[in-house]
This record gives C-alpha cells, structure tokens and sequence, in this order.
C-alpha cells in the first residue's frame, strides 16, 4: 500500500515543520500554515474535507518526534465524535475553530481506565430549560486541563450520550496528571451537576464513542509506527558508530539478528496500521476488527523496538540525557491508551466469533 503524491507532500511538510518546532510551539504553524487540525473535518465546518489516511500521515510524523500537539486529542477525538454525531448545529458551531486550531477540544471518556463506552458510569439528568446537570469522574482526558471544549459522555435514561459541557462553568473541575509520559497531557476531569448541552441524541453514545474509539485506535496505531520507526532508525545508526573489540557493533551476527527482527516488527506494524487507516477513509464494514488488530499489533511491536533500542544503546540508552528513555515511556503509554492489546485482541475475537463475551 503506497502513499499517494498529495500524502508524501503533506509529510514532508509536517516533518519540516517539526523539524524547526521541536515542542508545542509546532501547533500554530502546523495549523495555520498546513491545516492539519482540519484535514478529516468535512470542508462546509472549515476543513479541508480529507480523511483518514491524510491523519496517518501526520500521526506517524508526531510519533516520530514524540510531538507533544494536540492533535489526537482534539482533530481526531473530539472532531470525530461530532461528526459521528450527526448533528449538524454542534458541528456548526464547533468544528470551525478546531478545524483552524484556534481551539482545541477533549473527549471526557474514560472510567477506571476502561474506554469501553458499556463502562460509563457518569450520570446526565434532565435541567432546566432542557439543559442537562452532569455528575461523574473521567481518567486520562487528552488535554483536558488546557482545551476550550469539552465533551463528556455520560449516562441518561436512554443509555450513554454526549454532552457539551462549558469548560468555566459551576461544576467542573479539571487537574492535569502527572503521567510516566510527559509528552502526553492527560487530565482528570471532576464533574459535579455540571451543565451540559446534549449532543447528538439521546442514548446515541455507545455507536458515538465505538466510533471514535476505532478512529482513536487506528490514528495511535499510525503515531506507535513512527515512534517504533524512529527508534529503529536511531539504534541503526548507533550500531553504525559504536565500536566494541574493534569493530561496530552493528557488524555482530547477534546485533544484525535483532535489528533485522526489529525491522520486521516495524513493517508489519505499518501495514496493519495502513490498512486500518484505508477501511476508515473507505467505510470499510472491517474497520473495528483492522483498527483493533492494529492497535494491538502496533502497541506491541513499538515497546518492543523501544526496548530493543535501550538495549542496543547499552549505558547511554538508560541515561536521562538520550532519547531512549522518552521513546520507551511513550511506547508503554500508548500501549495502554485507549485500551491494552489484550483486550483489543478480547474484541477481535469476540467479533470473529471466536469467543463469548
């Protein structure tokens, strides 16, 4: 599967761009001089009416530079349950600013460290002039301490729905997390009767947030390739320079083996996470099993790389000085987020029949 020209030009710009803005400070001239917070958002909310395999691109650009943007978290989560959403006066009024950049939204999820929407627990009842009163916690909110706009779902009458909930008002109290993987800003979010606005309908939230979580799986999967990639790329070229006995140590049968192992791991990672990516922008009825597939083949193969290129680096690679260490974090970070690979393997199977849930 190969990358069309458009696709190879978007990477280029992506990874100049990161190559000048190693940090946060890499969003503005992401956004307003490629657009990429708006690539999948539909071109009538202000976006460039791409998909998903445009979002590859660039999540395989931030994972190689451990990007610290907030891109997953407000283009592909939040931007991806409002369109899933299906309604049209949300869309309307949010995704044009986070289409540009100029704001940045988070997805209020997460409970117990569980992404299952059947776990949701926060409960939504009905307010005053139809507005809803929200009561719950949320885990690991992708820049949730920090985004403009919030979406929580919770529990109604008619099951799990989502909710716009103002992020200033009486009831919400949000705390940035103290993370293994600084790079990634979480938050927990602490609602208490605070006031929502429903979004979408009622009870539509369990085919919302199975929706995005497939969206979420296969954009992570593309960030793990990248990450996993640069690190193969980074050992690789150690192995070039450092000399053991007299020779490089890349030159040893055992460091040949390993690295060839690595590379294998990589490619195959990519090709699950391409493929996963293709059955998003195509509709593809596959898609829940490709991205679960891919979640748990790229989660997988990253944190091995990692660990391989601590290893390989020996001394150097468990100093705080090298890169190695924040490679490594990220890799077992990402393997949790949205779900571990055994549950992701749970799923495909269940799915395949092969066992009950």
């Amino acid at each position: 599967m190969r990358l069309t020209e458009e696709q190879e030009e978007l990477r280029s710009a992506v990874r100049a761009v990161l190559g000048r803005h190693a940090d946060g400070a890499a969003w503005r001239p992401l956004t307003e001089q490629i657009g990429v917070a708006g690539l999948a958002v539909p071109e009538e909310y202000g976006g460039a009416g791409y998909g998903a395999q445009e979002v590859h691109v660039v999540m395989e650009e931030l994972g190689r530079e451990l990007s610290p943007v907030p891109y997953l978290g407000s283009a592909v989560l939040v931007a991806g349950a409002l369109l899933a959403s299906d309604d049209a006066a949300a869309c309307a009024r949010l995704l044009p600013d986070l289409a540009s950049g100029a704001g940045v939204g988070a997805l209020a999820w997460a409970e117990l460290g569980s992404w299952d929407p059947s776990a949701v627990r926060a409960e939504a009842a009905p307010g005053p002039g139809g507005s809803w009163r929200i009561t719950g916690a949320k885990e690991h909110v992708l820049d949730g301490a920090e985004a403009g706009v919030l979406l929580v779902a919770a529990r109604s009458g008619a099951g799990v729905s989502l909710f716009e909930v103002p992020v200033d008002g009486t009831g919400v109290d949000r705390e940035a997390a103290v993370t293994m993987d600084s790079t990634r800003a979480q938050a927990r979010v602490v609602l208490t009767e605070a006031e929502g606005r429903l979004v979408g309908a009622e009870g539509a939230g369990d085919r919302i947030l199975s929706h995005v979580l497939d969206l979420a799986c296969t954009a992570l999967a593309a960030e793990q390739v990248g990450a996993a990639s640069r690190c193969l790329d980074v050992t690789l070229a150690y192995a070039g320079e450092r000399v053991q006995f007299g020779r490089t140590i890349g030159s040893f049968q055992a460091v040949k083996h390993r690295l060839a192992d690595a590379y294998v791991l990589v490619e195959s990672a990519r090709s699950a996470a391409l493929g996963a990516s293709l059955a998003a922008a195509t509709g593809d009825p596959e898609l829940s099993r490709r991205a679960a597939a891919a979640k748990s083949a790229c989660s997988e193969a990253f944190s091995t790389v990692a660990g391989e290129m601590i290893q390989l680096h020996g001394g150097i690679g468990i100093t705080w000085e090298h890169d190695a260490h924040r490679y490594f974090k990220r890799a077992h970070g990402s393997a949790q987020l949205f779900g571990p690979p055994a549950w992701h393997r749970a799923r495909l199977a269940a799915d395949l029949g092969l066992i009950a849930v």
